[in-house]
């Protein structure tokens, strides 16, 4: 089990476990005498961990939620955005909880973590046991898998609006082959650099958006008539579920810090700074455009041709190309494991034993290439389980005894003194994700996932690309 353990792991620079081995308190001070390498590389701060946050919950789905307003209208897009947002705080806030549980249950048994990474399967399996630890390495993988999928269709989407003499899916065999080259990586310790950029370049790219659609103003005869229909309006509501759902990784990112217990409100404000970025540009595009998003859920697409473009585009590109390391790289530990070359020195021999993994990536981003539509599939089949199910019953059945209430190494935040309104408030989102996000949102995406395969078949060459005036008569239908 132990080299498991480190396997999805990845995500998150596990040198600093050394450093906080129970003794959380010697911080190293003397951050002064450290090299520039040290700045760039080790990051183990509150900070970090917000960058880390921050980043990793939005990438390429700024560029579609303005396609998911159009679906919602403005008011439900605005109010689900902030909904989903606490709510995903609320969440990453119950696995801090069960993640200092599991490690002062095993730290009171004299476990050492000196080498070692806790992950989130493992705290299901301490505090739950090996069923809970199996369903939640499943929704994990899958997750996984679809993420690094959507990032290849993304960046095939993007690159698409700055050179189109190729089609799309001829740009997904290039970034196919380009993110094949991941393989030869053979673990991320250190993010720091990274996260920083990869924020610099949402921010950028958030902030541009809203700027060029209120420049540009409204098209002409705008029309804003969401929400119509109900498929659409939780198709919408899925994609913003996911959207907040990014925190598949929130344990690792906590391992890596010095004082996980500080961990609580990262989120929460890393949670706020990103509305800065989602609520300003999805409002001002469907501003601008209205309905004809409904047919464009890359906002790339429509927003004027010019440099500023160009450099969002090339930076998302840029973006993507690292949030797929990121959630490839585990999947590549757990095949190694699979196939017991995990302890191989040489990196060619890895590297050839991981292609396994990048190829059906490869493969599933060419049969569906429907950016948009598989985003709120992903969220509502899987996210919704990992990200908000499995945690808030993990609370509740961690919890559910009076002795492992009293002895809890985290009591019930300040706001909400008494375990009864946890409990509620866990009961709470787990219906409402399983009716809403599962149920709903299940049904919606998945239909409106049919529906793209209706109209542009599997293998689409080039999806929701401008085609040449005849058939674009026959392509507008399907949408209404």
């Amino acid at each position: 089990m132990l080299p498991q353990k480190q396997a999805e792991e990845a995500i998150v620079s596990n040198f600093s476990e050394t450093e906080h081995e129970g003794k959380d308190q010697e911080q190293p001070e003397d951050h002064s005498i450290f090299s520039v390498k040290t700045f760039l590389w080790h990051g183990g701060s509150v900070w970090d961990a917000w960058f880390s946050c921050a980043s990793n919950q939005v990438a390429q789905v700024l560029l579609t939620l303005p396609y998911s307003f159009s679906q919602l209208g403005m008011l439900s897009g605005i109010l689900l955005q902030i909904f989903y947002g606490l709510l995903g705080s609320w969440t990453a806030y119950l696995i801090s909880v069960l993640y200092v549980e599991y490690r002062s249950r095993k730290e009171k048994e004299n476990v050492s973590f000196k080498n070692h990474v806790i992950q989130w399967f493992e705290v299901l399996d301490g505090l739950l046991g090996p069923y809970w630890k199996a369903v939640g390495l499943a929704f994990n993988c899958t997750f996984l898998l679809f993420g690094s999928v959507i990032q290849l269709i993304a960046c095939a989407s993007n690159i698409y609006y700055i050179n189109d003499n190729l089609d799309k899916r001829t740009w997904t065999y290039i970034f196919g082959a380009c993110c094949a080259t991941t393989v030869f990586i053979p673990s991320f310790h250190n993010y720091r650099i990274w996260s920083f950029l990869g924020l610099g370049m949402t921010t950028y790219t958030a902030w541009y958006m809203a700027i060029a659609a209120l420049l540009h103003g409204q098209v002409e005869n705008v029309q804003h008539t969401a929400p119509s229909k109900l498929v659409l309006y939780f198709t919408g509501a899925t994609n913003i579920l996911y959207t907040f759902g990014g925190h598949a990784v929130t344990v690792e990112i906590m391992h890596a810090m010095w004082k996980p217990q500080k961990f609580k409100y990262i989120y929460l404000m890393a949670t706020l700074y990103v509305f800065t970025l989602t609520i300003p540009s999805a409002a001002s595009v469907y501003w601008a455009f209205g309905d004809e998003l409904l047919n464009h859920s890359n906002a790339f697409s429509l927003l004027p041709r010019n440099g500023f473009r160009d450099a969002a585009v090339i930076l998302m590109l840029i973006h993507q190309f690292i949030t797929f390391g990121f959630a490839c790289t585990p999947l590549y530990f757990v095949w190694e494991k699979v196939i017991g070359m995990h302890d191989t020195r040489s990196i060619c021999l890895r590297a050839l034993a991981r292609l396994p993994v990048v190829i059906p990536i490869w493969f599933l981003a060419i049969i569906f290439p429907f950016f948009g539509p598989i985003n709120s599939a992903v969220g509502a089949l899987l996210v919704s389980f990992t990200v908000y199910i499995i945690p808030s019953l993990a609370h509740m059945l961690t919890y559910r005894k009076a002795s492992a209430r009293q002895n809890a190494a985290e009591k019930p935040p300040f706001f909400l003194p008494s375990w009864t309104a946890m409990f509620v408030i866990n009961a709470f989102v787990v219906v409402w994700v399983l009716v809403v996000g599962f149920g709903f949102g299940g049904w919606a995406s998945m239909t409106n996932f049919v529906r793209q395969v209706d109209t542009f078949g599997l293998f689409a060459k080039c999806y929701q690309c401008k085609p040449p005036p005849p058939p674009a008569a026959a392509a507008a239908p399907s949408h209404h």
